[in-house]
């Protein structure tokens, strides 16, 4: 008998063609190799595959040919097959959105077939097969997600989407310039600006809605934790995903504040199914195929949008959540009631009003966010008239492009305050950790930020052709930054054994755009988080310097496309280690934007420091050794057992409670911009 079934395993490993991918690893190929294998599969992604060794498995590779390289035997490449050969798939050379629910399903599908693959060699050959015939952006977004979620691939960077598809990142008249450089065989290295005019107050602040960074931030956090996710199909939890939806739209909304006082503009005002869309937008951005990205006029009035919902059916959904807010419990779609009004019910209200697959009643609770996004979006061609493509608010890489974004979402945010200031104030006990103080806090610096050029790739923004040669076609961009600094803490433990401590760092502006003082309660709401880490307190007196560049609020820049491939290259010729563990992570904000803009005369923060206790608040073991990417999940379980934004996430009915806390300790600092 075991003859017999070695007979066959020989045979279908036969059958089953390989490449070169020796087993380094439990994935079947060294991290090199895949770091190889995935950049050139997203190089040029609108051409054939750029790698001999890829476009030969490509055109051989077989998906249905052993389906004992999947852990569900198959079924999902059987399924993607059949659509292909039924001629059911979105041409190639099309735009894509993921809010375009067939398109969806599709990008699906092929995501559904790499993340079952159980070895590298099936990986890849599948990823290297349908890129022949799937529409590229459906291929990229399966890849990416693929890439994130799959256990095959850990410690595989994802190259800079901004380099793999450039047109929507970078303005048409520099992708025009780029198509003139390629066409005269011209190297250039082209200046963008910022969409809109000086005329348009707006531009202000585009150097932040519009920033290749923030716009990574945001699509990678909707890949990590996308709202399709099923736990039955996945086989694993995304912990605490509705309350993580909740936070990084909440910073975004409290940040884009920020920056428009730094810029003498008020603070954003809330968009409303029943108010005036007032300030236009002409994203001067085009799709690679399928035209310019449609412009919203000035002054519009919310219109129905064909085949997607009716004004109305937004506000019927917004008082349903309203009302389970007021009611303290959202009812399930089986009829029974969960409470809200706790700690966890951020949790359950960030699944309802995204929403996702964890929304316990998507029939009576509708879809609040997914909706609004595509709503606001068909503003220009509501009706369909005009046959226009997707506006930037249906894609996560342009949605903060356009300031209505931030709107929406500062009118999503004033749902979950809401709900947030019908919990309970935390007492001065529950904030309090006995035994411990704050001596002391200082910035050691400054807080300064300033403007800088960044360049980046438009290769791949242009058509190829085997007859001619690339040149080296580039942008460069305007972007915030800011100096290093790092902050000062003195803590005493008066404990006689070392314990472990919470340091949870926060700033808000202090005034208004009136010049009026932020109430302490006001200013909390208002608080952007700079870092939150673990540490070991020794008792008696310790003296805590955190880098900025440290912050787990933060990611640094992945490496260009062409940095990865020629690191990758350089680890497969020499059968060296590719290190490159500090770029796993695309998900934070990046670390120069750590810092609001501020003003040259120096923008008034108020910077508070938190240190609370880390063995009640630790989920996971060793934090305070952690040096990853960490600040919405570590190995699959959410980090700290407290809500985001604790202890500043719930109203504030007396801030002299703050003042009493010997863990809690406060100062006014300057962001100064040169």
């Amino acid at each position: 008998m075991k003859v017999l079934v070695l007979c066959a395993l020989v045979a279908a490993a036969a059958a089953w063609p390989n490449f070169g991918y020796q087993s380094d690893d439990a994935g079947g190929a060294s991290t090199a190799k895949k770091q190889h294998d995935v950049n050139y599969l997203l190089w040029k992604i609108y051409e054939d595959v750029q790698d001999e060794t890829l476009k030969q498995l490509g055109e051989t590779f077989d998906p249905e040919a052993d389906t004992s390289h999947y852990s569900d035997n198959g079924a999902a490449a059987h399924k993607l097959v059949k659509e292909l050969k039924d001629g059911r798939l979105l041409e190639q050379k099309h735009w894509f959105s993921l809010f375009n629910t067939r398109q969806r399903e599709e990008a699906l599908l092929l995501y559904d077939v790499l993340e079952h693959s159980s070895d590298w060699n099936t990986f890849v050959g599948n990823a290297a097969y349908f890129r022949r015939y799937v529409n590229e952006g459906e291929f990229v977004y399966a890849l990416y997600a693929a890439v994130i979620h799959s256990a095959l691939t850990h410690n595989v960077v994802l190259p800079p989407l901004y380099e793999v598809t450039p047109h929507l990142f970078t303005n048409s008249e520099i992708i025009l310039q780029a198509y003139r450089a390629k066409m005269t065989q011209t190297p250039g290295k082209f200046e963008s600006t910022y969409s809109g005019s000086k005329r348009n107050p707006e531009q202000r602040v585009a150097y932040f809605g519009e920033d290749i960074g923030l716009n990574t931030h945001h699509v990678t956090w909707h890949l990590e934790f996308p709202f399709w996710w099923d736990d039955a199909h996945e086989g694993h939890h995304l912990d605490r995903k509705g309350e993580n939806f909740f936070w990084v739209h909440h910073q975004l909304t409290v940040r884009f504040d920020a920056e428009r006082l730094s810029n003498f503009l008020s603070p954003v005002e809330e968009l409303h199914w029943e108010k005036t869309i007032k300030e236009g937008f002409a994203p001067h951005t085009t799709y690679k195929y399928g035209g310019y990205f449609p412009s919203r006029p000035d002054n519009v009035e919310y219109q129905d949008v064909e085949g997607v919902a009716h004004v109305r059916d937004m506000l019927i959904l917004e008082n349903r959540i309203r009302d389970a807010i007021a009611h303290g419990f959202v009812t399930a779609n089986d009829g029974s009631t969960i409470d809200i009004n706790n700690s966890h019910g951020i949790d359950v209200l960030g699944d309802v009003i995204e929403s996702s697959t964890y929304s316990p009643n998507v029939a009576y609770y509708g879809s609040l966010h997914n909706t609004a996004h595509v709503m606001l979006g068909r503003q220009g061609d509501p009706q369909g008239k005009y046959d226009l493509p997707p506006g930037v608010l249906e894609h996560f890489e342009t949605a903060t492009r356009d300031p209505s974004f931030f709107r929406l979402h500062k009118y999503m945010d004033n749902i979950f305050r809401e709900h947030k200031d019908s919990l309970t104030p935390y007492t001065h006990d529950e904030l309090e950790f006995s035994g411990v103080s704050v001596d002391a806090f200082a910035i050691d610096g400054k807080f300064e930020t300033y403007f800088e050029d960044f360049e980046y790739s438009l290769v791949n923004a242009v058509d190829d052709t085997p007859e001619i040669e690339d040149v080296e076609i580039s942008t460069t961009v305007s972007r915030l930054n800011h100096r290093d600094f790092s902050f000062k803490i003195d803590v005493t433990n008066n404990h006689e054994e070392e314990v472990l401590a919470t340091v949870r760092i926060f700033a808000w502006p202090h005034r208004d755009n009136n010049g009026i003082v932020f109430p302490f309660n006001e200013g909390r709401w208002r608080a952007i988080e700079l870092d939150r880490f673990w540490t070991k307190l020794s008792a008696g007196v310790n003296h805590i310097v955190r880098k900025s560049k440290d912050s787990s609020v933060t990611v640094p820049d992945v490496p260009s496309f062409q940095t990865l491939i020629q690191k990758a290259n350089e680890a497969l010729a020499s059968g060296s280690e590719l290190n490159l563990q500090q770029y796993e992570s695309a998900l934070g904000l990046p670390n120069r934007f750590l810092l609001p803009k501020g003003n040259s005369n120096g923008l008034e923060f108020d910077l508070v420091v938190a240190v609370t206790d880390g063995k009640a608040d630790a989920a996971v073991d060793d934090l305070h050794t952690n040096t990853k990417f960490n600040h919405y999940g570590y190995r699959g379980v959410y980090p700290d057992h407290r809500p985001h934004g604790y202890p500043l996430d719930r109203r504030v009915d007396d801030e002299r409670i703050f003042q009493s806390l010997s863990n809690f300790k406060q100062i006014l600092v300057k962001v100064i911009n040169n």
